[in-house]
């Protein structure tokens, strides 16, 4: 549920940024910002530049960014994806050096020390996660990419980068069953309702809004409750699910702090004491 206010704000920094930039900082490289790159498997993107302040996205490997400012260790960023802007550490992003050749299609998966199913693990990597891979290597059966420093990750957890993992999005979110709900997350590790929602379009090809708000207000369109199928979506005031049939939603959720099934009737009874009735129903 993302409806902090310092989120519902951020369609706002994001228009103002070139604008507050220039009245702090006088380069004018800053005004477009510098290309970079996000160099870890998961950053989490806050409003200010302190580890106290609470998680308004995330951004993922391999995600471009443009570094609009720097300093005291933080980098100020906007997502070239979504257009979110905000803090991240200034060891989450590097200069993009080279082409990233594919993505993660697993919901999690491991970076090997090398092309072997028991050597060491080096890294943890989440589905949307995006790598360089230079060479292959098989290894009792198993097919390994390989990335710089001869570090592997198993092949039939990624994809070409580019090539839509699946026209049903919403198989892609079924993946996700029993992920831990995570305010802000948008991984593998951790996702709230929407980054759900647009982590599971974004691999099959689809660029949506991050926000609840914004995906109620902007993605697809209006539809009637009685028209409600597989793949559309049911809002709440600052909630969004996914409809896996006519009866049946997947959502992250507070209640069971997890991505999980439940049904529509339900689910408007639970939470309408609190967020009373949806707010509208949409067809992406």
């Amino acid at each position: 549920m993302l409806d902090l206010p310092d989120r519902r704000l951020n369609a706002y920094r994001t228009d103002l940024a070139e604008e507050r930039l220039r009245g702090v900082v006088e380069a004018p490289n800053y005004v477009s910002g510098t290309a970079g790159i996000i160099c870890v498997p998961v950053v989490q993107m806050r409003a200010r530049p302190e580890l106290e302040c609470g998680t308004d996205t995330e951004l993922l490997l391999g995600e471009t960014v443009r570094v609009l400012d720097t300093g005291a260790g933080w980098a100020w960023v906007k997502a070239d994806f979504d257009d979110y802007v905000g803090y991240i550490p200034d060891y989450a992003v590097s200069p993009v050096v080279r082409s990233l050749t594919h993505i993660v299609t697993a919901p999690r998966t491991f970076i090997y020390s090398g092309p072997d199913l028991k050597f060491p693990t080096v890294q943890a990597l989440s589905m949307g996660n995006r790598i360089a891979v230079i060479d292959e290597r098989e290894t009792r059966g198993t097919r390994y990419f390989l990335m710089e420093g001869g570090q592997a990750v198993i092949a039939n957890h990624c994809a070409e980068a580019g090539q839509p993992l699946s026209g049903d999005y919403v198989a892609i979110a079924e993946r996700f069953l029993e992920t831990p709900y995570l305010w802000g997350g948008r991984s593998g590790f951790g996702i709230d309702c929407s980054g759900l929602v647009q982590l599971s379009m974004m691999m099959t090809g689809r660029s949506v809004p991050r926000d609840t708000d914004m995906q109620a207000n902007g993605l697809g369109t209006p539809i009637d409750r009685n028209e409600l199928n597989r793949g559309d979506l049911v809002f709440w005031k600052g909630h969004v699910a996914i409809m896996e049939d006519e009866n049946t939603l997947l959502h992250a959720n507070g209640h069971t702090m997890s991505v999980s099934h439940e049904g529509l009737e339900e689910s408007i009874q639970r939470i309408g004491w609190l967020y009373n009735k949806p707010t509208g129903f949409r067809r992406p």
